[in-house]
C-alpha cells in the first residue's frame, strides 16, 4: 500500500490567526505565553484537517513563527555577535531581534535585522544565516523532537521536516567571506544529535530538505552531500526521506541516488525528467515519493495523468508498497482552503484546489493507485469535467487579445534615444539637486485607512464619501513630504489595497479571494490573483489619482505601476498558456496606462520589478530565454513614452550579479534596489571593478530597511551613502528606503524620512563644497 504524504502545511491559519497573534504580542497586547499557545493550537488544526484528509504521513517542525531557515540557524546555535545570546536556547526576543531587528533613536540602541532574501524562485522570503569562519555550533533545543513530542502527546505519530545540512550552509553568508561548506564537519555533530534524539523517541521517519539539488551543484557542494549523508548515516537515526523541489534534480541525480537514505521525493510538477532515469536506477529498498500535485498554483490536478504516473512508478517497483504520494513541494506556497472562498465566480471556481483540496488530491490518488480507478471514479469525473470546461471556456480565450498580441513589433520595444541623451532632456525637465530624494511608492496604510476601504467594501460608506478620504490623506501626504523636504514626491497610494491585486481588480482576466492568503515572511501575508483567462485593461487604473497628486505640488510627482513581470510571478498564473505569452499579455496593457500618465503630465513613471530576480530559472540553461522575454515585457510596458519622460523601476531581496546584463537591457532611466541590510554588498553587481559603474543609468540604493521597526539615524544614513559613493558616480546617485512604507507606522516614517533628507543635504555639502 503506498502512503499519502505531505511535505508541510501552510502556517499562517485559515484567517491569518498567526499573523494576528505575531501583530499583537509585537504591540505588547499578547505575551509570549499567549503566542506559543496561539502556535500550537494553529499546529493542532493544521494536523487534526490533514488526518482527517487522509494524510498517512503528517509533516511537523514545518512550523516557524517567522521563518523556517532562521528556526534551523538558532536551533545550531549560529547567532551572530551583538545580539546578547551566551548559549542555550535563543530565546523570543533574541529570535525576533534577529527577524526584525529592533528600535532605537540612534545605532547604539538598535539592532539591524539579518538580510532577507528570496527562498529560491518563490515569493517566500527567508532570512539569511551569518556565519564565520570558525564558527561553533551547537544544539540550543532540538525543535523538530519538541514538536515530535507535541504531536506525539496528541496521539498523532508525525513526520519531522528539517532543513538539511547542506542547503542551510548554502542558504548562509559569512561574514569574512570564506565559503560555508568548510563548517559542514562543525555542523554534522549538531544533526547527528537531533536526529539520534528523534530515533530514541520512536520517531520513524524524518523529512531532510536539500533543494540546493534541484540548482547547478559544484564538485564540493556534491561532495559535501555525500560526507554529510555517510556521516549522519554512521548514527542512529530515523529512516530519511530526501526531498527536493522547484526544479529537477537532474545532472545531481547520481549524488541524490548514491546517498544512504531511505526514501527520495521527487517534483514531479516541474521536474517531470526525473522520473524516468530515477525509477532505472532506484535501489531495491529505497522509497520514492512522488510529488503529483503542484504544491506551488491553486489549479485542480489533472487526477487521471497523476494516477497513470504513480502506476508508471508502481510497474517500475513491482507494487507500490515503496511509494508515497505527495504534492510537489510544501504547500506553504498555496491558500489554506477554497471552502472558503464563497464569492468566487461560480464558473472558475471549480477549476481551483488550495492546501486543504490539495492534500485531498494526494490522498484520492493514492487511493486509486491501491484500490483502483472504481474506488475513484466519482473525483476522475469532476477532475475530467472541470479540465474540459475550462479548455473550453469562451470567456478564457479573446479574439482580441490574440490579435493585438499578435500586432506587437521589436520596434515596441525600442525608446527613441539612448540612454545617455534622454537623461540631458529629462533634466532639462526636471532640474534636480543632487542626489535627489524619494521614496518607493507606497506611504503607511493606517488602521484608518483600512477601516475606510473595508466600510466601502461593506457598502457602510459610498464611493463619493470615500473618494474624499482619499483626496485628504493624498493631499496630507504631498504637504509632509514638501515639509520634510524630499525632491520626487509620491501620491501614497491610500487607495490601493495591494501592488498587484489593485491592478488586477481592474484587468480582463483576473480573479481574486477573500482568503486566500500566503506568507512573504513573518507576518507579512499577500492574497495572489489568479490569472484565469486573457488579459486586457478595459480602462485607465491609476490616471485619476496621479494627476490629482501633482495638481496639488510643483514638484514632481511619480506615476507609480507595478510591472508585468512581478504581476506574472505575484500571481498564481494560468497553466493552459506559456507564461511568456501572459506576461506579453499584461505588458501590453500596461503599456496603455503608461501612455496615459505621460499623457496626464507625470514626467516620471515608475513601473516596480521586484519580482524580477525571482523568475529566474534555478538551473542556468533555462536563464537566457527567460530574461529574453522578461526585458522584452518591461520594454514593451515601457517603451511608449518620449524621451524627456523618465522610467524608473525598483528591485528588492534579491542578489543581482547573474542578471546584471539583463537589468542593463530594460533600459530604465533609473532602478531602486535594497542595499541596507547588506551595507550596500549588493551595489557590487551595479559598480564596475576598479573603473565606473558596469550599470549605465541612475541608482536609488535603499538606505533605509524599511522591514525593522528601526528608525535608522542620520549617521547611519550618511554612512551608507559614502559607502555608496566609492561604487557608483555622484550624477548617479538617488537616495531613498529600500522599499515601499505600506506595512510602517507615520511615527517611524517621519522621522526616518528626516533623517533620510538630512543625510542627503550632508552629502551634498560634503561633494559640492560650498
Amino acid at each position: 500500500m503506498s502512503i499519502a504524504t505531505s511535505l508541510g502545511f501552510p502556517r499562517i491559519g485559515r484567517r491569518r490567526e498567526l499573523k494576528s497573534a505575531l501583530e499583537a504580542h509585537w504591540a505588547g497586547e499578547l505575551s509570549e505565553a499567549g503566542l506559543q499557545e496561539a502556535a500550537r493550537l494553529l499546529r493542532a488544526e493544521s494536523h487534526s484537517l490533514q488526518q482527517g484528509l487522509g494524510i498517512g504521513h503528517i509533516p511537523s517542525n514545518d512550523f516557524a513563527l517567522y521563518d523556517h531557515v532562521l528556526d534551523t540557524a538558532c536551533m545550531v546555535g549560529a547567532i551572530p555577535p551583538g545580539y546578547g545570546w551566551r548559549g542555550g536556547e535563543v530565546t523570543l526576543p533574541t529570535y525576533f531581534a534577529l527577524a526584525r531587528g529592533t528600535g532605537g533613536g540612534d545605532a547604539a540602541a538598535g539592532l539591524p535585522a539579518l538580510e532577507m532574501t528570496k527562498w529560491f524562485d518563490t515569493n517566500y522570503h527567508y532570512l539569511v544565516p551569518r556565519l564565520a569562519a570558525g564558527q561553533h555550533f551547537a544544539v540550543t533545543a532540538n525543535r523538530p523532537l519538541a514538536l515530535f513530542r507535541e504531536a506525539l502527546a496528541r496521539h498523532r505519530r508525525t513526520r519531522p521536516v528539517v532543513l538539511g545540512p547542506v542547503s542551510f550552509l548554502l542558504l548562509a553568508k559569512t561574514d569574512d567571506g570564506s565559503d560555508p561548506l568548510d563548517l559542514l564537519d562543525r555542523l554534522l555533530p549538531c544533526y547527528a544529535q537531533v536526529l539520534a534524539e528523534l530515533a530514541a523517541e520512536g520517531c520513524a521517519w524524518v523529512q531532510m530538505d536539500e533543494p540546493v539539488l534541484a540548482l547547478d551543484l559544484a564538485p564540493k557542494a556534491r561532495a559535501a552531500l555525500r560526507h554529510a549523508y555517510e556521516t549522519l548515516a554512521r548514527g542512529a537515526t530515523p529512516r530519511l526521506l530526501l526531498a527536493s523541489y522547484f526544479a529537477p534534480i537532474a545532472d545531481n541525480l547520481p549524488t541524490a541516488l548514491a546517498l544512504p537514505v531511505a526514501g527520495l521525493h521527487l517534483d514531479l510538477v516541474r521536474g517531470r525528467d526525473d522520473l524516468a532515469p530515477v525509477l532505472a536506477a532506484i535501489g531495491p529498498a529505497t522509497w520514492l515519493s512522488l510529488g503529483l500535485v503542484d504544491g506551488r498554483n491553486v489549479w485542480r490536478a489533472d487526477l487521471r495523468a497523476a494516477l497513470a504516473t504513480a502506476r508508471e512508478a508502481a510497474r517500475a517497483l513491482g507494487g507500490s508498497e515503496r511509494l508515497m504520494i505527495a504534492p510537489s513541494c510544501s504547500l506553504l506556497h498555496v491558500p489554506v482552503d477554497l471552502a472558503q472562498e464563497d464569492r468566487l465566480d461560480p464558473a472558475i471556481r471549480p477549476w481551483l484546489a488550495f492546501a486543504t483540496q490539495k492534500l485531498a488530491e494526494v490522498a484520492t490518488i493514492a487511493r486509486g493507485l491501491d484500490e483502483g480507478e472504481g474506488a475513484i471514479a466519482e473525483a476522475l469525473e469532476a477532475s475530467d469535467a472541470a479540465l474540459r470546461t475550462r479548455r473550453d471556456s469562451a470567456r478564457v480565450h479573446r479574439t482580441d487579445v490574440a490579435a493585438r498580441l499578435l500586432g506587437a513589433t521589436p520596434e515596441m520595444e525600442r525608446r527613441p534615444a539612448p540612454h545617455a541623451a534622454r537623461r540631458a532632456r529629462q533634466r532639462q525637465r526636471l532640474p534636480l539637486p543632487a542626489f535627489p530624494t524619494t521614496t518607493i511608492g507606497s506611504l503607511p496604510q493606517t488602521s484608518g485607512v483600512r477601516r475606510t476601504r473595508a466600510a466601502l467594501a461593506r457598502g457602510e460608506i459610498g464611493a463619493a464619501e470615500y473618494d474624499e478620504a482619499i483626496a485628504t490623506w493624498t493631499e496630507d501626504a504631498i504637504r509632509l513630504q514638501e515639509r520634510i523636504g524630499l525632491d520626487v514626491l509620491v501620491h501614497g497610494e491610500f487607495e490601493r489595497n495591494d501592488m498587484v491585486k489593485y491592478f488586477g481588480e481592474q484587468l480582463d482576466g483576473f480573479a481574486f479571494t477573500r482568503h486566500g492568503w500566503v506568507q512573504s515572511y513573518g507576518s507579512r501575508c499577500v492574497a495572489p490573483p489568479i490569472i484565469w483567462g486573457d488579459v486586457a485593461r478595459p480602462r485607465p487604473m491609476t490616471v485619476r489619482w496621479a494627476r490629482h497628486a501633482q495638481s496639488l505640488t510643483a514638484r514632481p510627482v511619480k506615476g507609480m505601476l507595478t510591472g508585468p513581470v512581478t504581476m506574472l510571478q505575484w500571481s498564481f498564473v494560468r497553466d493552459d498558456l506559456p507564461r511568456e505569452t501572459v506576461c506579453r499579455q499584461i505588458a501590453l496593457a500596461l503599456r496603455d496606462e503608461v501612455a496615459d500618465l505621460e499623457t496626464a503630465g507625470l514626467a516620471i513613471i515608475q513601473v516596480d520589478e521586484p519580482a524580477f530576480r525571482e523568475g529566474l530559472p534555478l538551473r542556468t540553461a533555462d536563464r537566457e530565454a527567460y530574461l529574453r522575454w522578461a526585458v522584452s515585457c518591461f520594454r514593451l510596458a515601457t517603451a511608449v513614452v518620449r524621451d524627456d519622460t523618465a522610467i524608473h523601476t525598483h528591485m528588492c531581496y534579491a542578489e543581482f550579479q547573474d542578471i546584471m546584463p539583463a537589468i542593463a537591457t530594460m533600459d530604465a532611466d533609473a532602478i531602486s534596489i535594497e542595499t541596507a541590510r547588506s551595507r550596500m554588498e549588493l551595489l557590487e553587481a551595479f559598480a564596475g571593478h576598479g573603473g565606473p559603474s558596469a550599470y549605465p543609468a541612475e541608482i536609488g540604493p535603499g538606505v533605509w530597511d524599511i522591514h525593522s521597526p528601526r528608525i535608522p539615524p542620520e549617521e547611519e544614513i550618511l554612512a551608507l551613502l559614502r559607502l555608496a559613493r566609492r561604487k557608483l558616480a555622484d550624477d548617479q546617485l538617488w537616495v531613498n528606503p529600500d522599499c515601499g512604507l505600506k506595512t510602517r507606522n507615520w511615527r517611524e516614517v517621519i522621522p526616518a524620512l528626516e533623517n533620510l533628507v538630512g543625510a542627503a543635504r550632508r552629502l551634498r555639502a560634503e561633494a559640492i563644497p560650498a
